[in-house]
C-alpha cells in the first residue's frame, strides 16, 4: 500500500491509500436510464506567454481530448458552462471558439451528446444595459451556437439580474428568446452560491417565489423547453420544482451535494443530470448509470454514494471556487500535465483543502492511478514546502 504525508489540522500526518480505482470502461449512453451531461473544464496552456489574470490561454488538444473521454464513457458534454470558467476569466470570444471546436469534434462521432451554453456574458452589467440590450446579447450568442449546429443551454444572465426591475422583466426576456430558438433548450438557473451576481434571479430573493416565475415561463413555452437545470444545492427545492414541471419537461439536477438520490429518484419521478462533478468523477458516474440501467440500485449507490463527500468538499463554500478542485483531480489523474488554470484560479483553495480532496478521492475510488496521483500530490506538497 502507498503512504503519503499530508497536512491535517495543522500537522503533517501519514495517509495510506486504500481505494481500488474504478475501471475506465467505454459505454454507450443508450445503456443509461438517465440523460447525463458533464459540465467540462478547459485545460490551460502553461507555456503561453500571457498575463493569466487578463488573457486566457487554452491547450486545445488536451481540452478536446477530455471531451472525447467523456463521450467514450457515455456521458454528454455541457460545453462552455461555469465549470469551464465561463464568465470567470473565460470570456465570450474564448467560449465561442470552444463551442465551435467542440461541436466540430462531436460531429465526427455518432455517439456524442453535446449542448452549449448561450448567455450574455459579453455584456458588462451597468446602468446603460437595458432589457433590450440583454435580449440582443442573448440573440447573438444563440445565433452563434445554432449556426454551428449546437443545442442551447440558456444560461442565467448577470446583466439581467442587475437590470431587471422584477419578475416581469424575466418573463419578457425568456418569452422572446424561447419563441425564437430552433430546438428545445435547457434553462439553467444557477444559484447565488455559485455566482453571487445572480442573487435574486427570476426577480425574487426567495427561491420558492422565484420558482413560481420560472415555472410560469416554462409552462408558457413547454414545447421549447427540454428541461431545466437548477443549481441551488437543495434537494428539497429541486424535488418540489420537479413535481411541478409540465409533462415532458426534464429536471436536470445541478445539485452537487445530493445528486445520487436525486438521479435515483422516487415513486413520483427522478432527475436527469447536468453536473460539474461528473467532470471529476466520470468513470464512477458512468459505471453507476450503467448499473442503474440494469436496475441494480444497490450497485448504483455503492458506486456513486462514496463520491458525494468528495463532491461536497470540492463544492464547499465559497462554492464558486469549485473549479479548482475539478482541475486538481484532472491533474492527479494524468488528464493534464500541470495544475495550472486560466486566470491563475489554482490559487483559490488551500493546500489543506487539496490534501483532503486527495484523501476523499482515494476513498471514492476515483484516483485512476494511485501511484501517479501520489507522485503528483507530492510535487504539489513540495511547492508548498512540505517534503
Amino acid at each position: 500500500m502507498t503512504t503519503i504525508n499530508l497536512p491535517l489540522d495543522g500537522k503533517i500526518v501519514p495517509y495510506t491509500l486504500t481505494g481500488t480505482p474504478i475501471a475506465l470502461v467505454k459505454r454507450d449512453a443508450k445503456a443509461f436510464p438517465r440523460i447525463a451531461f458533464a459540465a467540462a473544464h478547459v485545460v490551460a496552456d502553461p507555456l503561453a506567454d500571457n498575463d493569466p489574470w487578463l488573457t486566457p490561454a487554452i491547450d486545445w488538444e488536451r481540452t478536446l481530448a477530455f471531451r472525447h473521454r467523456l463521450w467514450d464513457l457515455g456521458l454528454g458534454v455541457a460545453e462552455a458552462m461555469d465549470t469551464a470558467q465561463r464568465g470567470m476569466v473565460l470570456g465570450w470570444p474564448e467560449a465561442r471558439d470552444l463551442i465551435r471546436r467542440a461541436l466540430s469534434e462531436a460531429a465526427g462521432r455518432k455517439d456524442a451528446l453535446i449542448a452549449c451554453g448561450a448567455g450574455t456574458d459579453h455584456l458588462t452589467p451597468g446602468p446603460d444595459v437595458t432589457v433590450d440590450t440583454i435580449l440582443r446579447a442573448y440573440e447573438e450568442q444563440i445565433e452563434t451556437v445554432e449556426a454551428a449546429g449546437g443545442r442551447i443551454i440558456l444560461m442565467a444572465s448577470r446583466a439581467l439580474a442587475a437590470a431587471a426591475k422584477g419578475p416581469d422583466d424575466y418573463i419578457r426576456v425568456y418569452d422572446r428568446i424561447l419563441r425564437q430558438v430552433k430546438e428545445p433548450v435547457i434553462i439553467h438557473w444557477l444559484g447565488e452560491m455559485f455566482d453571487p451576481a445572480l442573487e435574486g434571479y427570476w426577480g425574487n430573493g426567495d427561491h420558492i417565489q422565484a420558482m413560481s416565475t420560472c415555472l410560469e415561463v416554462i409552462e408558457a413555452h413547454a414545447d421549447k423547453v427540454d428541461g431545466i437545470k437548477i443549481s441551488l444545492l437543495s434537494k428539497e427545492k429541486e424535488v418540489a420544482m420537479r413535481r411541478r414541471l409540465p409533462k415532458g419537461v426534464r429536471m436536470y439536477t445541478g445539485d452537487d451535494f445530493n445528486y445520487a438520490e436525486l438521479i435515483a429518484g422516487d415513486e413520483e419521478g427522478h432527475s436527469d443530470a447536468l453536473l460539474g462533478i461528473f467532470d471529476a468523477i466520470a468513470p464512477a458516474a458512468s459505471a453507476a448509470l450503467e448499473a442503474l440501467g440494469r436496475k441494480s440500485n444497490h450497485e448504483f449507490f455503492d458506486l456513486l454514494e462514496p463520491t458525494v463527500p468528495l463532491s461536497r468538499h470540492i463544492f464547499k463554500a465559497p462554492t464558486r471556487f469549485y473549479k479548482t478542485g475539478v482541475v486538481f483531480l484532472a491533474y492527479l489523474n494524468g488528464l493534464q500535465d500541470h495544475f495550472v488554470m486560466v486566470g491563475g484560479q489554482q490559487s483559490t483553495r488551500s493546500l489543506t483543502h487539496l490534501a483532503e480532496l486527495f484523501r476523499l478521492a482515494d476513498k471514492a475510488r476515483v484516483l485512476a492511478d494511485p501511484e501517479l496521483a501520489t507522485a503528483r500530490m507530492k510535487q504539489v506538497l513540495a511547492v508548498h514546502g512540505v517534503n
